[in-house]
């Protein structure tokens, strides 16, 4: 079970991870952003749709429908919410990190500003009709690549 200020039990993984929402286009934009300033390509990535995101969602004790946390795994330590966030920039280069400072906020500011946008992230920046399809030079960096397979055409 996730434990106070947003932290899950550690679990084993070979890499640093963010597990996102692949059809929330903000969550596709944070993607996006990392991929652009983790230029040391510390973070291995996975969507929350995914065999391994559901898996992780599960083993976090959170549901694998209604995916309102990305997760950050750093050193086998799950964070979640803003701490995710924080835990991510504290891992970027330069003036990135000062981001992370994010972590001090109490828990009654930061914990109800980002259930608020997480439950109306949809509404606010919009959602894929379906998740994200990485191109092939980002693929090598999802842990769980698996191709949709088109459904054929009559």
């Amino acid at each position: 079970m996730p434990g106070p200020g947003g932290k899950g039990r550690a679990i084993q993984l070979d890499h640093d991870l963010i597990v996102f929402d692949g059809e929330c286009l903000l969550c596709s934009k944070f993607f996006q952003f990392m991929l652009r300033y983790d230029r040391s390509q510390r973070f291995s990535f996975a969507t929350a749709q995914s065999a391994l995101g559901q898996q992780l969602f599960r083993d976090q004790g959170l549901p694998q429908d209604d995916f309102e946390t990305l997760l950050v795994f750093v050193d086998g330590r799950c964070y979640q919410r803003l701490d995710a966030i924080a835990a991510a920039m504290r891992a970027l280069p330069r003036a990135w990190r000062v981001l992370g400072l994010c972590r001090y906020l109490p828990g009654v500011l930061k914990d109800p500003l980002y259930r608020g946008l997480a439950r109306n992230r949809y509404r606010l920046f919009g959602r894929a009709n379906r998740c994200m399809v990485p191109n092939a030079d980002i693929r090598a960096r999802f842990l769980d690549w698996e191709p949709v397979e088109e459904e054929p055409t009559a």
